[in-house]
């Protein structure tokens, strides 16, 4: 396991994409899911940096795990702000027109599309958000 603890701003999804790149790059993933995990990263941890500490900043940690049988990737987003499951919010309808949905949720829905697995609890005071990919 690695991890990074960074304070939870806008400014900093791009170190957070190295880190998990990183990993990534050390276990011959795939481009493609690579891209995809960034994307996820790019929508995670920008909500982390948005809303959970809003107006302050805080910390979040970022941890990168590899699992085997099958070679899987599972990165978790921990942070102690406010309590937020962004899996709770019904799916938007994407047979609708951007003008006709409701602002909000698409990310999380293209995440949620593009991930193995996804999964959210808040415990001990943390949000904490996991995300597994198979590579």
């Amino acid at each position: 396991m690695k991890e990074l603890t960074i304070d939870a701003t806008v400014e900093n999804i791009q170190k957070v994409t190295s880190f998990v790149d990183e990993q990534l790059e050390s276990l011959n993933c795939p481009v493609k899911a690579q891209m995809q995990i960034d994307i996820a990263i790019d929508e995670l941890f920008g909500n982390i940096a948005h809303y959970a500490y809003n107006p302050e900043v805080g910390p979040a940690t970022v941890r990168v795990d590899v699992l085997q049988a099958p070679l899987s990737v599972v990165v978790t987003f921990i942070d102690n702000g406010v309590a937020y499951d962004p899996l709770a919010r019904e799916d938007p309808d994407v047979a609708l027109t951007a003008e006709e949905r409701e602002i909000g949720g698409l990310g999380i829905y293209m995440v949620k599309k593009s991930m193995d697995e996804i999964s959210y609890e808040y415990k001990d005071g943390q949000n904490i958000l996991r995300i597994k990919k198979e590579i």
